[in-house]
């Protein structure tokens, strides 16, 4: 039976009601706990000499292997190439991409490297899962040591249209690169749309549309298949722990703190795609054109620290400092904050049972590939009382959450008044929207979009040839 090799930048510490990780880490490990198997990747450490080493832990079905970097490597294939030029591109932020050829030389290298010391912990059937955009290169690195295992590859965040990409110096090295997998995995349609628009347009490749629904695509002399997945959750597991802790602290300490007013929560990594500046000014617009929901409703917004030693991250934070600051200056009472700005990380329990007990979910992305966090909003709201989504169009999630209130996060009038509207929405049309939506995130959890990914590799490798057994459950 065949293994499930899961690689990674980052393998995250991941326990049973630990701090909230981001979409990649809950994703993929729940989807390993299912099957078994292996998670490489970088182990966070960042060593300043000496030569690292692979590090095994067995926890059930699941192997961790990580690694520390260099800190040249460090520096260079993940401060540089792929958070300061590939993270801004793909998030459409061209306008901050800073590009330097010897970090994009680190960011080559240091895959390489990360290939070679996985090769040894590999067997003759195991299938490849890599994940984002650390990793573009992984599977052609693979290839060069003589891989022939089935790879694929998925990315969390956007892929950006062409005239957005061709800002990155090396996209055309990227995009043969990400060609040397059997199978690439898109969170929504149009990101796959961006990517085939690329092979057709700038690459000189083909795309067809297939019976299955996967889009055949030829260039650069290689063969794949590419479709869309968006990942879930799972939303009856994320229910039962808010159902938990709605008697626990936290929320009992936010109930006590707000006297019975109504509570928009955001939940977001400290980053400039979330758009959390034209957020703060939309709630401010919301007081200003509604006067009578001031000292009725409070903003709490929880911000955990993200990639705190790049500049672009410490400006954000400066900002919304400042920001909730000047609003809370300008509209506090003795008895009422306006906006709760909040950076640091709490346990996933806790971010569930306060979702729970919030009216409005505050998601407004500039962009984002999925943000789960919209569909743990849903799943833990109160089946008989729930709370109204407010959500970017340019989140993916937009594509499968028809049930929320769809605003334009540059539009400040449009989200101010689609805050309004949640706050005011009669419980008929709240359990509307909440059911459709719940029906949708229990029809695609987490586990169909493993699956489907899965299944769909496997049947990409029959295609050309490759007879390999199915993936292994894990026992117990």
């Amino acid at each position: 039976m065949s293994r499930l090799i899961i690689v990674s930048n980052r393998v995250a510490p991941i326990s049973e009601g630990g701090p909230a990780a981001g979409g990649l880490a809950v994703g993929v490990y729940d989807a390993l706990k299912e099957t078994g198997g292996m998670w490489f990747g970088w182990s966070g450490d960042v060593l300043t000499s000496g030569q690292p080493q692979i590090a095994l832990e067995e926890r059930g079905p699941v192997t961790f292997a990580t690694i520390g970097l260099l800190r040249r490597d460090y520096d260079q294939y993940y401060r540089g190439f792929s958070n300061a030029t590939l993270w801004p591109a793909f998030h459409y932020r061209a306008d901050l991409v800073q590009y330097d050829r010897h970090e994009y030389e680190g960011y080559s290298r240091v895959n390489a490297w990360l290939a070679q010391q996985l090769v040894p912990l590999l067997r003759e059937d195991d299938v490849i899962w890599v994940h984002d955009y650390h990793l573009i290169p992984f599977a052609q690195a693979l290839r060069a040591a003589g891989v022939k295992n089935r790879i694929g590859f998925f990315l969390h965040i956007p892929f950006p249209a062409s005239q957005v990409l061709l800002a990155v110096p090396p996209h055309r090295e990227l995009v043969q690169a990400l060609c040397a997998f059997d199978l690439l995995g898109f969170q929504t349609r149009p990101d796959l749309r961006a990517f085939c628009d690329y092979i057709v347009n700038e690459a000189g490749g083909t795309t067809a549309m297939q019976p299955d629904g996967l889009t055949r695509i030829e260039a650069f002399g290689q063969t794949l298949c590419a479709g869309d997945y968006p990942i879930g959750v799972y939303p009856d597991e994320i229910a039962e722990l808010a159902r938990a802790g709605e008697r626990g602290k936290p929320v009992r300490t936010l109930k006590a703190t707000l006297h019975g007013r109504k509570v928009i929560m955001s939940v977001d990594r400290l980053d400039y795609s979330k758009g959390l500046v034209e957020r703060f000014r939309a709630f401010e617009r919301l007081l200003d054109h509604a006067p009578a929901q001031r000292n009725k409703v409070s903003f709490v917004q929880i911000a955990p620290p993200t990639r705190a030693d790049l500049h672009a991250y410490q400006d954000i934070r400066l900002r919304l400092e400042a920001e909730s600051g000047r609003i809370n200056g300008r509209y506090a009472e003795l008895d009422w904050t306006p906006i709760w700005y909040i950076h640091r990380q709490y346990e996933r329990a806790v971010l569930a049972a306060l979702f729970r007990a919030s009216n409005v979910g505050y998601v407004t992305p500039l962009r984002d590939g999925m943000n789960l966090v919209a569909k743990e909003y849903v799943s833990a709201q109160n089946p008989e009382d729930p709370g109204v989504l407010v959500l970017s169009r340019f989140a993916g999630a937009a594509q499968e959450l028809s049930g929320a209130l769809i605003v334009n996060p540059l539009d400040i009038d449009g989200m101010a008044d689609a805050l309004s509207a949640a706050l005011s929405m009669p419980l008929a049309e709240r359990l509307a929207r909440y059911q459709d939506m719940m029906a949708q995130l229990r029809e695609n959890n987490v586990s169909v979009w493993r699956d489907r990914f899965m299944r769909d590799l496997g049947q990409v490798s029959v295609r050309q040839g490759v007879s390999l057994p199915p993936l292994e459950r894990a026992q117990g």
